[in-house]
């Protein structure tokens, strides 16, 4: 990807970022998603973490809300997130 000059950045840094994650709802999922986004937010509060289960339950929309403090931080954390085991999708 091109570098984008800051101030052609439709994002102001740094902002409350909300990510929302999917996968299947198993033990230790959310766990997993609250380490991953402190390692990238260390001011990360797990206690905004928004869960949407699915109408037949077996899977679990995740919302996690970060500050967001540059382009790079953001997609440095979509690739971990993608590429986790438990994940199947990332918005």
């Amino acid at each position: 990807m091109a570098d984008i000059p800051p101030e052609q950045s439709l994002i102001q840094y740094p902002s409350a970022f909300p990510i929302k994650v999917m996968g299947e709802k198993v033990d230790g999922f959310v766990a997993a998603l609250i380490s991953v986004a402190q390692q990238f937010d260390p001011a990360f509060d797990a206690a905004t973490v928004e869960l949407r289960p699915s109408s037949g339950g077996k899977y679990l929309g995740v919302t996690l809300t970060v500050t967001a403090t540059s382009r790079e931080q953001l997609d440095e954390l979509y690739r971990t997130l993608s590429t986790h085991p438990m994940v199947k999708v990332v918005l």
